[in-house]
């Protein structure tokens, strides 16, 4: 076998390893997907609610409504002042 063939033998082996050693670490990183069961009670504090401030995001979502009303408030696009 001539040098030429040698090296591409052995380019090929090396591409084809770094290739699986890649795919061993990207698969690897999705072994710790989700919450465990012990950090559950950390997700259930007041603090981590999407809306720490229950009142305020009503107040919040009543004066955003009444500004959108003619439009259906939150759940469609566009203004009551025709401004789509």
């Amino acid at each position: 076998m001539s040098k030429a063939k040698q090296m591409i033998k052995m380019n090929k082996t090396s591409m084809i390893k770094v290739a699986t050693v890649t795919a061993v670490i990207l698969l690897s990183g999705c072994s710790s997907l989700g919450v465990e069961p012990w950090q559950r009670d950390l997700l259930a504090k007041d603090e981590m609610a999407l809306t720490a401030a229950p009142l305020d995001a009503a107040l919040d979502d009543h004066i955003y409504f009444s500004k959108e009303a003619s439009s259906g408030g939150r759940g469609f696009g566009g203004g009551g002042c025709g401004c789509n």
